[in-house]
């Protein structure tokens, strides 16, 4: 294939060496800012613009966009991103050395009209969101963030960050002597059982009542008739609104107030919710703008993260894995007219199916650690330990898709690194959950192997992962990345 003449940018200093870098203390500052997908992704953009990427749109063309050394982002829904740095000797059709996340966590999420009130308790009605441990929601202080639609001065509306960031919210147990085998077996029922309490009633509701009736005529229920006045007083405030009426709607995501914090008596543990799967997000992130460095000016290939949300609830959406955003990202990169040439003869051409074949997904999704207590779960001679590196996950039925060859080579990369690698089955008699990484590989025919830090209390509002293993899949993210495109033509299927 004759060699495109690209364009070389000059790009910012790189990330310091991962040696300088206290991940596990910069993964609690991650996580203790990523209440929601949103400010996941706010927080990730943020940092790659810091570390010298550029911000592309989808809604514009990429003609003549993309050179050489380039280093890129961008993003769909605001909930899910694509970051990519350009090899300095890239040639559409050479492979792309992909690690896959998603931003979304199990959750309640607010509904549409969440106005309850019950026994004199204002109440806020939510929405059970993916696989939650909801027993673990209970008696826990929760908050709450997103983003809200808002008036314009021009009649429009924008799209604003919120994050209370107090506790607001409580959903209280009931006393064990109103049920004395709550210990037996704690069940309830998740629409009428699993509702927040947001505070007392407001009994003098005189005004308030002759304020929503004064409301010119609107297709929907006003926000006011939707949602408790209190409650819409508080994001009001947050973002500086002159009333409530400047709120046209929201998307809210409830979260566990206490901060993510390090635990154990060595801090070996990382205590937080969403490490499922903000922890392949942090990692992600950081091996992408390790590997971002002087070596990419060597580099055949492109390095890409891509993060999607709706992975908790089947990835069907429109910037869920199931979708084409990371097919068509990838069809512009294999575009020769993206990228400067002076070779009339490649003007013009695609070249997504050498792309397709020669590329490589690490699909990283957060592992099951044996648990203490219930070792008997577990297949016996596949027993993840926290704080012993990634954990490399396989399963015949094809819930995951690792094989032979994505194997050997995850392998000579991490011998490459230094970091040791662990493997997880599912025991025959156990059920296996599933990742991004099926749903990509069918939809691109991209070979795929599935990864992940292993973590205890997986879905629950409080999860228990590992401080050291961040630094490991850290490290094996940035060797991958460095490393693919040498790597790939010495493995021969």
């Amino acid at each position: 294939m004759a060699r495109l003449l690209l364009r070389k940018i000059s790009t910012m200093e790189p990330i310091a060496s991962s040696s300088a870098i206290d991940f596990p203390q910069e993964f609690v500052k991650f996580l203790n800012e990523a209440h929601s997908p949103y400010h996941t992704v706010h927080v990730m953009k943020r940092q790659l613009l810091e570390n010298g990427f550029k911000e592309l749109q989808e809604s514009k063309t990429w003609a003549r966009s993309l050179h050489a050394d380039g280093k890129y982002f961008v993003t769909r829904n605001n909930s899910s991103i694509i970051a990519f740095s350009v090899g300095g000797k890239f040639s559409p059709g050479n492979p792309i050395a992909i690690i896959g996340g998603h931003t979304d966590s199990p959750t309640l999420r607010v509904k549409p009209i969440s106005k309850r009130t019950n026994e004199k308790y204002s109440q806020v009605g939510v929405e059970c969101y993916g696989g939650g441990i909801w027993h673990s929601w209970f008696d826990s202080d929760l908050s709450v963030a997103g983003r809200v639609f808002v008036k314009t001065a021009d009649g429009g509306s924008e799209a604003k960050l919120v994050d209370l960031k107090r506790p607001l919210l409580k959903i209280p147990t009931l006393a064990i002597h109103l049920d004395r085998e709550v210990n037996q077996k704690f069940e309830f029922n998740k629409e009428t059982q699993l509702l927040p309490v947001s505070g007392m009633a407001d009994l003098d509701l005189s005004d308030k009542k002759k304020a929503v009736d004064d409301e010119p005529f609107s297709s929907l229920k006003s926000i006011v008739q939707r949602h408790n006045e209190d409650f819409l007083d508080l994001i009001a405030q947050k973002l500086d609104l002159k009333s409530v009426s400047e709120i046209e709607d929201f998307e809210l995501i409830l979260y566990d107030f206490a901060a993510s914090t390090l635990g154990g008596v060595r801090d070996e543990f990382v205590f937080s919710g969403r490490l499922d799967n903000l922890t392949s997000c942090f990692t992600g992130l950081h091996g992408l703008l390790l590997s971002s460095d002087e070596s990419l000016a060597a580099e055949t290939g492109i390095r890409l993260l891509a993060c999607f949300d709706h992975e908790e609830v089947g990835s069907s959406s429109a910037q869920g894995a199931d979708s084409n955003f990371l097919p068509n990202i990838i069809e512009r990169l294999s575009s020769a007219v993206s990228y400067t040439t002076t070779d009339d003869k490649l003007k013009g051409k695609n070249f997504l199916l050498e792309t397709y074949a020669k590329s490589f997904f690490l699909s990283s999704d957060v592992a099951h650690a044996v648990h203490p207590n219930y070792a008997g779960k577990h297949e016996s001679q596949h027993k993840p330990v926290i704080g012993a590196g990634p954990v490399i996950k396989i399963n015949a039925n094809q819930r995951y898709m690792t094989n032979s060859p994505g194997l050997v080579l995850l392998k000579k990369v991490a011998d490459s690194a230094n970091v040791p690698l662990q493997l997880f089955v599912a025991a025959n008699n156990s059920p296996c959950g599933s990742t991004i990484g099926p749903i990509l590989a069918s939809k691109t025919g991209i070979r795929t192997l599935d990864i992940g830090n292993p973590i205890l209390s997986m879905h629950s509002i409080r999860e228990t992962g590992g401080s050291a293993d961040l630094k490991y899949q850290i490290d094996l993210f940035k060797e991958f990345l460095k490393q693919y495109s040498v790597l790939s033509e010495k493995i021969n299927v």
